[in-house]
């Protein structure tokens, strides 16, 4: 069965359901073997694979190269890509214009868009134009410069309100289902009992419809301290490092290649 915008906003209320991102064939192939309702292809690859700070630098171009990736191996997951920054934020034609491409050149399902009720009249737009929208609130990482860092969002009673609204607001627009980032668990759950698409919690509590990580940190591919909110489920960092340096060691005192590694015969 081929996950789509409508399948995936029948979930809401039933079992929790987990999400992955993706961004290559390895990757997507994984996310999608595993029977996962959706996989995104995260502008988070511009740290976990192009190697920036910030997901800021990432550009279209970028973004529609993995995600095409992803596209040509995933035939089962709800494929939604991440629109980078600034790819919509100059105007509604910038956004839908971007939205589009991402469907006719990556052959994506669907796109991401953070923000709330300030882009509402983007996500209606997209919906009235074939282009289904997954929403992302709370902690909004193409704002990062903005809100000051990487810092939980909702804690005061006016963010609560502005989080309830911007909700409300992407659910209204058309959004299928809306990502919650970084938020008090109570939050996630008032959020979650408000709305009638599907939440996806990344840091936002139990008690959202769905939860997402970013794989690198689901398989430990990365070094260095992990958000709260992510389990480290193996450790492909150290088991790799092990794997090199053994190779290295075998190479070193001619161990490898040994004689199963070689073909036979004779030179002629």
């Amino acid at each position: 069965m081929k996950w789509t915008a409508r399948k995936l906003r029948e979930l809401k209320g039933g079992d929790p359901f987990a999400a992955l991102t993706a961004y290559d064939a390895f990757t997507g192939r994984i996310a999608d073997e595993a029977g996962l309702p959706l996989c995104l292809v995260g502008d988070s690859l511009a740290g976990t694979v192009l190697g920036y700070d910030d997901t800021l630098p990432v550009t279209m171009d970028e973004m529609l190269h993995h995600a095409a990736a992803v596209g040509r191996v995933v035939t089962s997951a709800l494929i939604v890509a991440d629109m980078p920054f600034m790819s919509y934020q100059p105007s509604v034609a910038d956004g839908l214009r971007s939205a589009g491409r991402f469907l006719k050149q990556a052959r994506s399902d669907a796109v991401k868009i953070e923000g709330g009720a300030h882009r509402a009249e983007l996500i209606s737009a997209c919906r009235e134009n074939g282009i289904p929208v997954l929403g992302h609130i709370g902690l909004t990482p193409q704002s990062v410069r903005e809100i000051g860092g990487y810092r939980i969002q909702g804690r005061e009673p006016e963010e609560v309100r502005r989080l309830l609204d911007d909700a409300m607001a992407v659910e209204q627009a058309g959004a299928f289902a809306v990502v919650l980032e970084c938020m008090p668990a109570s939050l996630g759950a008032k959020i979650t009992e408000a709305l009638t698409i599907p939440t996806i919690g990344i840091g936002a509590g139990p008690d959202c419809d769905g939860q997402v990580l970013v794989i690198s940190d689901l398989l430990g591919m990365n070094r260095g301290r992990a958000p709260r909110f992510v389990k480290r489920y193996a450790d492909f960092a150290s088991e790799a490092q092990r794997a090199v340096e053994a190779f290295r060691d075998e190479v070193g005192s001619r161990r490898f290649p040994s004689s199963e590694h070689c073909y036979g015969g004779d030179a002629r």
